[in-house]
């Protein structure tokens, strides 16, 4: 834990790719030793980027997840635009945390190698005896 510390700091912030932010693909793991950077990621989604697609929703600026539902935007009526700070056509959300997202990406990357943290990403099966079998009608 110490060495990775050291070694993160000649390193430097760690970059995305280019593009749109992304959450990886194993994103609401939160294993052990990256608890501080997950927890930071969390927070951000949880306030600024929600405020911001929020904010996107009531302007009509989001996508529509389902292909046959047209979004419309509200008749919201504002004087000072500038002042309000609104979001764009085409803002990501996950812009917000877009360094979080990095530090998370790269934590999770490292210690998810690790044997500790193997089961946060192994797929697992219920049993079949904890399964939910629907109540089978009598027929009179």
């Amino acid at each position: 834990m110490v060495w990775y510390s050291i070694i993160d700091t000649f390193r430097g912030e760690p970059k995305l790719p280019e593009g749109p932010t992304k959450l990886p693909q194993y994103f609401p793991v939160q294993p052990k030793g990256c608890e501080r950077h997950s927890q930071k990621l969390f927070s951000c989604i949880t306030s600024k980027a929600t405020e911001k697609a929020r904010d996107m929703e009531k302007l009509g600026y989001h996508k529509s997840f389902y292909p046959d539902v047209e979004v419309k935007p509200t008749n919201i009526k504002i004087e000072n635009e500038e002042e309000l700070n609104l979001p764009k056509p085409g803002d990501n959300p996950l812009d917000e945390c877009r360094s979080l997202v990095a530090y998370y990406k790269r934590c999770c990357d490292r210690e998810l190698k690790k044997k500790k943290n193997w089961m946060l990403t192994e797929p697992f099966r219920v049993q079949e005896e904890y399964r939910y079998i629907p109540p089978v009608k009598k027929s009179d």
